[in-house]
């Protein structure tokens, strides 16, 4: 009687350690019914005891029933192993609100949770144990320091005052793409152009008014510009645009509809109002570039070539001594 006290107590004690704990802890037998299910499943779930046990799992929650979750646990149940699965896998198994949000950024709590086998006297898998931490806190934290990260990257590769790519980074991306080039053989040009006269703008209505002349080219130009196309901030008031997957015809349209669209756009500060133009120059990447630098030096010469012919024009890199 006495040793039989002892493991009622012991059981006792056990249950209590079960539904006081922190963590979540869901028993299963091989048909997916629940055995135990602790007070931190029922105060995250509203679901009490009397509608958990004996009832199964995907009663309760249906979108368990999915090959991911079945998996794990015959998983479990046929190799005998633990299995864990973390935030960074799955947000959650049990997909629970906060009961008590700390985290502006977030009511859903993110969850690791292991599934282990539990052995009958006979030592035979006979149930599987779910335990499920709360890890919201870590993983808000993580996603914080994450973001801040990727900030912090894309503020070190964008310019300031127009939001595109900076020199540095879009010299990155003109590289890139010249090797890409030649992997792929795809038609791939480069676009440069500046504003006309931009320093009678700046000398005329003041550096306020040119900056925001420099927005407004940068707008239009994010406007008018694919998802694929590398747009960057040259330098002052000049841009470069690589355009992948795109011949001198597709370029020089290209070109065309930007100078049309900035000749139309009236810029207005503190004011004042001005219109300009700008001037343009292409370069297809082709044999006669051996290097990124070439290349850029080639749309440069044209872009100076449209400047030399009157401004608000395109011109197209021809290779050879000029005429």
């Amino acid at each position: 009687m006495a040793s039989e006290s002892t493991d009622f107590e012991e059981l006792h004690w056990l249950l209590d350690i079960i539904q006081s704990a922190d963590i979540g802890i869901v028993v299963l037998d091989r048909e997916f019914n629940i055995q135990i299910y602790n007070r931190f499943m029922q105060v995250h779930s509203d679901i009490g005891p009397e509608d958990a046990i004996g009832t199964s799992i995907f009663d309760l929650y249906p979108y368990l029933d999915d090959d991911w979750f079945k998996r794990r646990v015959s998983t479990v149940f046929n190799l005998d192993i633990p299995v864990y699965t973390t935030w960074e896998q799955r947000d959650n198994v049990f997909d629970f609100s906060l009961k008590l949000p700390i985290h502006h950024e977030t009511q859903c709590m993110y969850q690791n949770t292991t599934f282990v086998p539990l052995h009958s006297v006979k030592d035979e898998v006979e149930k599987v144990g779910i335990v499920v931490y709360d890890v919201t806190e870590t993983a808000v934290n993580r996603i914080k320091l994450e973001d801040a990260k990727d900030e912090l990257l894309r503020l070190s590769r964008t310019d300031r005052l127009t939001s595109l790519w900076n020199r540095g980074y879009w010299e990155e991306r003109l590289n890139d793409e010249f090797r890409r080039r030649d992997r792929s053989g795809a038609d791939v040009s480069l676009v440069m152009f500046d504003i006309d006269h931009f320093k009678n703008i700046n000398d005329s209505y003041g550096h306020q008014l040119g900056d925001e002349a420099i927005r407004a080219v940068s707008r239009i130009l994010l406007e008018n510009s694919r998802d694929i196309d590398i747009c960057g901030r040259y330098g002052g008031e000049e841009f470069a645009v690589v355009l992948p997957e795109t011949g001198l015809d597709g370029a020089s349209v290209y070109c065309e509809r930007l100078r049309k669209k900035i000749e139309e756009n009236v810029v207005s500060y503190g004011g004042q109002s001005v219109s300009f133009t700008i001037s343009l120059g292409i370069a297809l990447l082709g044999s006669q570039f051996s290097n990124a630098t070439d290349w850029l030096v080639g749309a440069d010469s044209a872009l100076y070539q449209s400047k030399e012919s009157g401004r608000n024009q395109t011109s197209i890199y021809q290779a050879g001594p000029k005429s």
